[in-house]
């Protein structure tokens, strides 16, 4: 079975710290084992970031405050930049993330002093939307997306039928999220090629439900959303499929599984302050995390992680392994074939 490119990443590096966690030992990863109810826990864990990562995170927090009362975790949506700003001033225990770190924030949080345990927790795979009175778009290509989104179509590319002729000679009314959404990040580094790089026209929001109510509301409108939004709104918004070179393809839990749903398929991730780790309400969270969560990540509309990622990054967190994986970059495209060589 087939991964996106960045989640073979995920697991060809968190591979190499799990080997030097366990030293000489050659054992199979083992999961963590879910941690009892505990009464005597108490405090509060406060957390933010990507509105994409926020449903998964909400989910695990109910669940985790129903089972130990004394806690109290406060999940708030700036996005993703916007949560490692608060994150690198040491205002968050714990940020959401859509993308991995970036070097700019790496250099924030090292300024600061602020160091950080990189999880991933769950795959998304953000999805093209148009109005369901759209009737002319069933598929796009990779080419036709970065003609919309590229710099250079702003205040150029505005009508439909600018992008293929057949289409509607209509406003094409976009979309989309605001520079500080790691969503935004990685749609235009894996369409448009360089992350940031978009036109500016455009209804931004940090929020992607302000995304799929103009979407729903318009029907010259086309906007990108993640996956768990589509499935909440499939009555409002219709999707469109990718066609990345060998075909249209939907997204869906097992284009995203079998790699075809490209290039648009992602991991997401939590970071966790190193500090803020040894608490026993943020570990115990953590644990919970990473155990109970795979259940309710498909409940709120994404795609769980194989087991060995989540016993890696138990591992990970485990060992206090602090740092990231990918040096502050996107990895779009890195196949795991790719990584399994460069790491033999």
């Amino acid at each position: 079975m087939k991964w996106g490119p960045m989640l073979s990443k995920v697991v060809a590096l968190l591979a190499v710290v799990a080997a030097a966690c366990r030293a000489a030992s050659t054992a199979t990863p083992q999961p963590p084992s879910a941690a009892q109810p505990s009464a005597r826990l108490s405090g509060q864990i406060q957390i933010d970031g990507s509105s994409t990562v926020y449903p998964i995170t909400e989910a695990v927090a109910e669940a985790f405050q129903k089972e130990n009362p004394g806690v109290k975790v406060v999940v708030g949506v700036s996005g993703t930049g916007g949560g490692f700003k608060k994150f690198c001033n040491g205002e968050t225990d714990i940020s959401n993330a859509s993308r991995p770190i970036s070097k700019a924030e790496m250099e924030s949080c090292a300024k600061s002093g602020v160091e950080y345990i990189e999880l991933p927790v769950a795959y998304d795979a953000l999805t093209v939307v148009v109005n369901p009175q759209n009737n002319w778009v069933a598929c796009m290509t990779v080419a036709e997306l970065k003609k919309i989104w590229e710099p250079e179509a702003q205040g150029k590319i505005t009508r439909w039928n600018q992008v293929r002729p057949e289409w509607p000679d209509a406003p094409l009314n976009l979309f989309g999220r605001t520079t500080d959404s790691g969503s935004f990040d990685y749609f235009t580094e894996a369409i448009v090629g360089k992350a940031k790089a978009s036109r500016g026209d455009y209804t931004a929001s940090v929020d992607t439900n302000v995304v799929v109510q103009g979407v729903a509301n318009d029907k010259y409108a086309l906007g990108y959303i993640g996956l768990a939004y589509y499935f909440e709104n499939q009555d409002k918004v219709k999707p469109v499929a990718i066609d990345s070179g060998a075909g249209c393809v939907f997204p869906s839990e097992e284009t995203v599984r079998n790699g075809t749903y490209k290039p648009l398929s992602r991991p997401v991730f939590i970071y966790v302050s190193r500090k803020a780790a040894d608490r026993p309400e943020v570990e115990a969270f953590v644990r919970f995390y990473l155990t109970q969560g795979p259940s309710l990540i498909r409940q709120v509309g994404y795609i769980p992680l194989p087991d060995s990622v989540y016993s890696l990054a138990w591992q990970r967190f485990e060992g206090r392994k602090v740092g990231t994986v990918f040096k502050g970059e996107a990895a779009v495209g890195l196949s795991i074939e790719d990584l399994l060589k460069a790491e033999q």
